[in-house]
Order: structure tokens, then sequence, then C-alpha cells
């Protein structure tokens, strides 16, 4: 296993099927939990992962709890906190890591957060966090949720990762969300942090942002020298179609 060899490895799972206590004994592995909102919202969107189902496939288990904050959920007063505390004093709970729904281009529902919902719940989770100390949020990430970055190439994560859907063979673009994702709208945990790591100094003097573009720099170079080397198409201008695409207007 990849553990074996010193690689950290994170399972995301609905919980839907009970998960193998022995996992829990396997150095560097850790199981993620998507729990999206109370049993209200997340048992309608997860059925039949529901509530019920996943705390019977957790018992004896310790894992991260991951929540996505839609904007039914900012509308209720009161309704961040019944949650964190809710998970926060379950035994099996590590972490609790916050997302913020994230649309796509010229999406329109009622599930997307507006700028003052976004707002509200960066700030509120980071008045929250004290009480509730599983949670993931400090200053750096509630503002990275606030003003996430504004396009693929000015997120580390996304420069940092690459994605295949489940056949192993597809590659995922932009970013994990795929598709045509609205990246001023992105409120991706993993996204979130990153976007606040990068800002940190190693040894006071520089930007971890600084020490990942350097080495994507040295990477990109080295890599050109080798005969087989191909562009990221990540990176690359999309390529301008054969043909004209063909209006067709009904009478």
């Amino acid at each position: 296993m990849l553990s074996d060899i010193g690689v950290h490895t994170m399972v995301v799972t609905s919980a839907v099927r009970p998960i193998p206590r022995g996992w829990m004994s396997i150095p560097k592995i850790r199981v993620a939990v998507s729990v999206d909102g109370l049993p209200e919202h997340h048992d309608v969107r997860r059925k039949p992962a529901t509530y019920e189902r996943i705390l019977r496939n957790i018992e004896e288990c310790h894992v991260n709890i991951h929540w996505t904050i839609t904007g039914p959920m900012m509308r209720r007063p009161g309704y961040l906190e019944e949650y964190l505390a809710f998970w926060n004093a379950r035994e099996e709970t590590v972490r609790i890591w916050v997302s913020l729904y994230t649309p796509q281009q010229n999406e329109r529902g009622p599930e997307i957060l507006s700028l003052s919902e976004r707002h509200a719940a960066a700030e509120t989770l980071e008045a929250l966090q004290p009480r509730y100390p599983k949670l993931l949020m400090n200053k750096g990430i509630s503002r990275a949720m606030e003003f996430p970055p504004a396009e693929p190439k000015e997120c580390l994560f996304a420069k940092m990762s690459t994605n295949y859907s489940s056949d192993l063979k597809t590659l995922v673009e932009p970013c994990i969300f795929g598709g045509t994702p609205d990246c001023s709208q992105c409120g991706c945990a993993i996204s979130s942090g990153l976007h606040w790591l990068k800002t940190i100094k190693v040894g006071r003097l520089v930007r971890i942002e600084t020490l990942v573009n350097g080495s994507v720099g040295v990477g990109s170079v080295l890599g050109k020298l080798r005969r087989e080397y191909r562009a990221h198409p990540r990176w690359e201008a999309p390529a301008a179609p054969e043909h004209d695409l063909v209006q067709i207007r009904g009478k």
C-alpha cells in the first residue's frame, strides 16, 4: 500500500458502507466522510447514505468530516453552530473540514451563496472555531474563503494536483470540479487552505508560493529536455476549432 512507502493517503467516502476497522491502525491513512449539512439537507442529497447509516458505519473509527455549506443553510439562523456542535462532540470525529458550494460558470440555483452569505459563513466559522476545536479554520483560511483565487493558474491546489476520472485515464480539468467552475465563487476546502498556506514564509524569508512557482518552472524546463515531453493541457491555450460552429435556429 502507499502507506508502506511513507505516502499519506486519504480515502473519501459517503460511509454508505461500513468503514473497515482495520484501516484505523494503518499508518498515514485517514478516512474523510462527506456529511453535507444536518439531516434535513444531507439525507435528501446523500440518500441512502443517511445520518443513521453514517453513524452506524463509523462506529469505533476515527474520521474527518467534510461539510459543504449551501445557500439554504446560511438562511437559517444558528445552522452552522448546530452542525459543528453535533460533529465536534462525536468521539469518531478527528477534524471538521468546511467547503462552500462551488458553482459552474453561469449556473443559477438556490444552493449558491451570495457574496454577503460567503463573507458571513467565513466570519462565523472563524468566530466559532475556539468553541469547536475540531473545526479546521483560522483567520488565513477564512480570508481565503472570502477571496478565493480568481483562476486556476492562481490556485496552488490546481497547480499541484492532477485529477483523473474513475477510469484512471480521463483527465479532469481544470481542477477536481471539472467542467468550467466559477473560480470567483470557489469554496473548495483544500483550495482555501493552500491559498492561505502559500502566503506563509519559510524561515521568514521566502513565501511558499515563490518556492512552488520556482519548482514548477524548473520542472517545466527539465521536462522539455525529454524526448517524450508533452505540455500539460491545463497550461496550454485551447486549440481553435477546425470548423465554424453551426447555429441551428427554429422557425
